[in-house]
């Protein structure tokens, strides 16, 4: 099986802790993002690791930029789609029509054309991993964060639909609920004098538990992961 982790969306966050940790167990790193990570000298220390320049709000970009991987490659085993669309705050009747297409082409349109890229080969193989970064506000609609919520709420449906459809072909499609924040620079600055790390979900943490879902058995496979720090008051 070809030992290849594609990550749409290499953030200072969560999406280098991912690089670092599937690195670190010996896997080769794809990273899609709009522009290079800073840290890609660093992670290259560690392990096999190139980047793709690529605009998930636009599908055919997605999917031409997976086909050069998977042809570099040779082939993906695990895809992480770790894309967050607008979370500006407003009220729902103050929605842009311009907001909630951009946000719906980012959260589920470029989660499924980056799915449609790689779901083939892993069909015909018989095994692969899909993983979708999401948050509990796909449990949950929001007076402050509608658009935010309904582009997870999208997200969340195309992961089960995905799940229920092609499981059985040894493809193993999770959505990542994260109920928290992450400890990130900016995180840190929002929460300012009221900074405690403590209270805050560690992206090497958050990354440690994708690594174990990766592993788990066909016989006893996850399709929801739930994290969240012990402080966390829960949202729902």
């Amino acid at each position: 099986m070809t030992s290849v982790c594609v990550i749409v969306g290499a953030g200072e966050g969560l999406g280098k802790a991912l690089a670092e940790k599937f690195s670190a167990e010996g896997m080769q790193i794809a990273l899609i993002s709009r522009s290079k990570p800073d840290y890609l000298t660093e992670l290259g220390q560690i392990g096999s690791v190139e980047h793709y320049k690529a605009d998930a709000l636009n599908p055919e970009d997605m999917e031409s930029t997976l086909g050069r991987v998977q042809n570099d490659f040779g082939g993906v085993d695990t895809l992480v789609y770790n894309v967050r669309g607008n979370f500006e705050s407003c009220e729902p009747l103050q929605m842009s029509y311009e907001a909630l297409d951009e946000n719906f082409r980012l959260e589920v349109i470029g989660a499924f054309a980056s799915a449609k890229s790689v779901l083939p080969a892993m069909i015909r193989r018989g095994s692969g991993n899909i993983f979708f970064s999401s948050a509990t506000a796909a449990f949950r609609g929001s007076a402050r964060y509608p658009v935010y919520a309904i582009g997870k709420f999208g997200l969340r449906g195309l992961s089960q639909s995905l799940a229920k459809a092609y499981g059985k072909n040894g493809v193993h499609i999770v959505h990542f609920r994260l109920d928290c924040d992450l400890d990130v620079p900016v995180m840190q600055a929002l929460y300012a004098d009221r900074y405690d790390p403590d209270k805050l979900a560690q992206p090497k943490d958050v990354a440690e538990i994708y690594w174990l879902t990766r592993l788990q058995s066909r016989g006893a496979w996850s399709n929801e992961v739930e994290i969240r720090p012990a402080t966390e008051n829960w949202t729902y």
